[in-house]
């Protein structure tokens, strides 16, 4: 049976899946390009993750993330005209993996022995760098450095879960709470247009 954050990493990597192949199918890539992008935008956090925690990434040991990739392709080519036209199909699938994403880098930094600033950090990359390469790959100047709240969420939904953490609540609670944390800060911050300050050069 399958553990609750290997669930959270199959539903995250199909959401990020679909939101980098409904961004690359709105650039018109053709079917395989697509699957490059919505693959890497999938895999790209967690790789980076396993790296620098010394582990072997977990698409080389499993090829549930080249199938979930496939599925999130099969999905957009089928109901790709729906989805085209919602314009908030790819925010929330984003959201979605961001937040499920940031759980799973989190609690798998811990379970490795790491102290939590590292797991906030981990937990951050595991959410946000999957949405830079994908960002980069269909030429768009990635959310992370935008004005948007993106990175930003996760490192509030980590900081939750160390809380919920310092209190003794079970493990599966602190993920519970750090997803919706996350989840929740990026819808609101989106909705009322809450943005971190612009850092601008001096004007002469």
């Amino acid at each position: 049976m399958p553990t609750f954050v290997q669930i959270l990493d199959f539903i995250g990597t199909f959401a990020f899946a679909i939101s980098g192949i409904r961004l690359a199918s709105a650039k018109r890539f053709d079917w395989f390009g697509a699957y490059v992008v919505g693959f890497v935008t999938a895999i790209g956090g967690g790789t980076l993750r396993d790296l620098l925690l010394d582990v072997t990434p977990g698409w080389m040991t499993d090829p549930i993330y080249l199938i979930c990739t496939g599925l999130a392709l099969l999905w957009v080519i089928l109901f790709g005209k729906y989805l085209i036209h919602l314009n908030n199909t790819f925010f929330i699938f984003d959201t979605i993996g961001l937040a499920l994403f940031t759980v799973v880098g989190v609690g798998k930094s811990l379970a490795l022995g790491f102290p939590f600033w590292v797991a906030i950090i981990m937990g951050s990359m595991t959410g946000a760098a999957g949405g830079v390469l994908r960002d980069v790959f269909i030429n768009e100047i990635p959310l992370i450095f935008r004005k948007e709240i993106y990175a930003m969420a996760c490192v509030v939904g980590g900081l939750a879960y160390w809380l919920c953490a310092l209190v003794g609540l079970d493990d599966v609670v602190c993920q519970v709470v750090c997803g919706v944390v996350v989840f929740l800060t990026r819808i609101l911050a989106v909705k009322y247009q809450i943005c971190l300050p612009v850092l601008s050069g001096n004007e002469h």
